[in-house]
This record gives C-alpha cells, structure tokens and sequence, in this order.
C-alpha cells in the first residue's frame, strides 16, 4: 500500500516552499495538482516522477486519481498552493479515505498560507486573534457567510479574506464592507495582496472607509485590522500589548484602565462612524455613566469639542465657570496646570448669599450673576442647576455675558429641559447638550475634561492627567 502526502507549497515563490515539501515532491513517485500551480514546482520534480494535472473545480477528481495511484502502491504528493489544510485538498482527502474506507497512510505537510504571506508584506498586521473568512459562496450558503462576517466584526478580529471576488461575485465584498463599517471605524486599516510572492505581487494599505473593492480581483488576499490597529510608514501594525505594557512607563495602571474601557464602549456603539470630537465627548460621557442612552441624547453643536479645545490650546480661553463645587471636583487638575486653565465655582462667595437674599434668586443665579461680571467669555459648565443655566442665557440675551462656550447637563424634573432648550438658539456659541432630564456634576465635569484633552482623541488614548 502505498501513501498520500498532501503539501501546501506556499503562496507561489519558491523561496516559501518548506524543506520538508521539498523533500516530498523530489522523492514522489506521482505529483497530482491544479495545473496552474506546476509552474512553481517544475523545476524539483524528478524526471521519473509522473505529473497529473487538472483544471479548476476538479479536486474531487484530483483526489480519487491520487487514491487509485497510492492504493497500487505509489507514493503521491497532492499539491495545494499555501496551506494545503486551509481551504486546501487536507479535508477533502481525509474525507475520501472514510468514504472509500481505504487504508492509505496519509501524511499532510503545512505550507505557507497566503494570509502569512500577506501580512508579511503589509507589516504586522497579525499580532493579535485573527480569523480568516472565505467569500466563496460554492459551497457554503451566503447567509452563512454574512453571519460569519458580522460575528468576526462585532467580534474586533482581525480578519483575512480569501476569495474577495470573481466575476460572477461582484457584490459579496461591498457587502461585507458595510457590515464592517457598522462596527469598525473608518480608519480601520486595510490592506490587500495580489499574487502574493509572485513577479505580479501588488501590496496596498488604505483603510477600511476608502476602500474600493473594485481594486481587487479572485487572486487577492484582504486583511481587515482590529480596533488597535494602525499605520505607520504604510504598513499596518497591530500590537499585542508587549510594547506598550513593557516599555511605557510613564503609563499609569489607571490609564491603562480607562484606554481599555474606551475601546470597549467605542466596540459597542451602534453608530461607530461619528465625527471625532462628538465621539470622543461621547466616549468621556458613556465612560462615567455606563450609560449608553448618551448615544442618543449627548447633543454637540458641530465641531464644538475641537474648536473649544483650540481657544484653550492658544490661550483665549483661560476660565472655566461651574455651576457648583462638585463639576470643578470633577475637573482634572492636571489638565487645568497643564493647560494653564482655572475652574472655579462661585456657590460660596461671599457675596453670593447675600445678593440671592437681597433679589430673590437662588445661591447658583447669583453665582453666575458674577461670574459673569468678572469672566463674561469663560467656558460654562453646568451639572446640577437649570436656575443657573436659565440665568446665563438670559445674561447672554441681555448682551452682558459672551461665553466661550456652554456645556448643559443640568439633571432633575423641574425646568431641566426647559433650560437646555434655551441654549439652542444661540447659533454662535459652541455647545455640548445631554438632552432631558438627565445630567449632572460627574457628566458636566467629564465633558470638560473631554475638551481639555482633545489632543488625545485621535489615538483614542484618554487618561494623560488621571
């Protein structure tokens, strides 16, 4: 009896054909194969050794004939480009030898697969779990296909895809691009390979957002990065921790803690494709509340966050206002140094008391009252009173404050909501609004510090001031 030898040769140069397949086709009686992977082996098969050769969609054939082969005693090599087990000929012969109940040995020998080949030419975009998908809808049904996908994107894998596109599979790719897009960011890094290790090879890097499928074609190989990928100098990293725990010691644990988390909420936003200073306020609120209702009701004016931030980082912006002691808690200390910024909070002045006995008004009315004599242009933050917030619109109405800008997060049952709709209508002033009756110091104050550490929001990397 003789033996079947199944051999993954790689994606297609010689220089990624192992030793040990090598040895196996150099010593084989029979080589059995696609023809079009021939052309990477000629060169070391023996002269005495006989070749068979087949075309496309012919791998149960290819099988049988390898089988009627080693049953007369001969030894054959099956060959299959990249790895012979990964959408290779591996299952299909261990699955004829059940079915013709044949006592063939079979020997398989991994190879190169084509997703290794790829990722060693876009960098390392590898470095952490990883799936690989097929596209081909031959032989598994397209909606088996469409939950894998979804799965391996909810999932943050980083993902391979074989089989992209073909002539008669046009759509499958857009497909699977908008559902990445549903749970990826657009700056997901992509990359693609053709004729990996071939005299055609092409190697891109773009990202998930301005990716066109169009550019690639059946002898491509896709790799879709995880939330932490990235890229430098084009190619696409994508770290295991190693680096980033071992050597960063200015990192706190706390940091660390809190950049996990932010990957965590930003993995479980229903809309991940949201401009980069709401989404990153909307981060900061999600994060202190563990509510992900904020998706719904955070409101900001337009570039608000951004803008607010550069008024800080040039130094127009020098005074935060709060509503009372708690937002200024709140408010990082180190960021307010860093930045050179003061929060203050005007509830226990003195002369708060007496001017809320004197006209009828609350003790938060008659802080903001001066608050706005002394800082008319300071950033305003709200977190607990609507009174407050009532005082500083009419105070703007009347032309005697000009905020820099107005965070509104008031919370309670009694003009909460009324409040926040006075704020709308002021068209030139940037804000941050929670909508309803939700709010309060915590939010208020992380929305600050939202804005005071913008600069970090690109990495998605919060937590420099803790």
């Amino acid at each position: 009896m003789g033996k079947i030898i199944v051999a993954g040769i790689g994606p297609g140069s010689k220089d990624d054909i192992t030793p040990a397949v090598l040895k196996a086709v150099q010593h084989a009686d029979v080589v059995v194969g696609y023809k079009y992977y021939f052309q990477f082996i000629n060169d070391i098969v023996p002269q005495w050794c006989e070749c068979i050769d087949t075309g496309m969609k012919k791998e149960r054939e290819r099988a049988e004939q390898a089988f009627e082969l080693a049953e007369q005693g001969k030894t054959v090599v099956v060959i299959s480009s990249g790895d012979a087990g990964i959408y290779g000929m591996t299952p299909l012969i261990y699955e004829m030898r059940r079915e013709r109940k044949s006592s063939v040995e079979i020997e398989s020998l991994p190879g190169i697969s084509a997703f290794q080949k790829a990722a060693s030419l876009l960098g390392a975009p590898i470095g952490h779990d990883m799936c690989i998908i097929s596209m081909s809808d031959l032989m598994t049904p397209w909606d088996v296909i469409e939950r894998r996908i979804k799965a391996a994107a909810v999932a943050d894998f980083v993902t391979a895809v074989y089989n992209p596109k073909s002539i008669g599979r046009y759509w499958q790719l857009y497909r699977l691009q908008e559902l990445f897009l549903q749970h990826r960011a657009p700056s997901t890094p992509v990359g693609y390979v053709r004729q990996a290790g071939r005299e055609e090879q092409k190697v891109k890097v773009t990202t998930l957002g301005q990716f066109d499928p169009e550019d690639v074609d059946m002898f491509t190989v896709l790799l879709i990065g995880n939330s932490q990928s990235y890229i430098s100098d084009n190619c696409i990293i994508t770290p295991r921790g190693y680096y980033r725990e071992g050597s960063d010691s200015s990192m706190k644990p706390g940091q660390q803690i809190m950049i996990n988390s932010f990957r965590t909420i930003e993995s479980e936003l229903n809309n991940r494709n949201l401009p980069l200073d709401h989404k990153w306020a909307l981060l900061h609120a999600i994060h202190t509340t563990a509510d992900f209702d904020m998706e719904r009701i955070l409101y900001t004016d337009p570039g608000a966050v951004a803008s607010l931030y550069d008024k800080i980082a040039s130094g127009k912006l020098t005074t935060i206002v709060t509503d009372v002691t708690m937002v200024v808690s709140g408010i990082r200390k180190g960021a307010l140094e860093r930045l050179g910024l003061e929060a203050k909070c005007y509830l226990h002045d003195p002369r708060v008391a007496e001017m809320a006995a004197n006209q009828g008004i609350t003790r938060t009315q008659a802080g903001i009252r001066l608050a706005v004599e002394e800082h008319p242009d300071a950033l305003f933050a709200f977190g607990n009173a609507p009174t407050a917030l009532m005082e500083l619109c009419d105070l703007v109405r009347k032309g005697k404050a000009q905020p820099a800008g107005i965070i509104a997060a008031p919370v309670g049952f009694v003009h909460v909501c009324e409040s926040k709709h006075m704020v709308k209508p002021f068209k030139s002033i940037p804000k941050i609004i929670v909508e309803g009756r939700k709010g309060g110091s915590n939010l208020a104050a992380t929305l600050c510090n939202a804005i005071l550490c913008f600069d970090d929001a690109a990495q998605l990397k919060p937590g420099r001031d803790l």
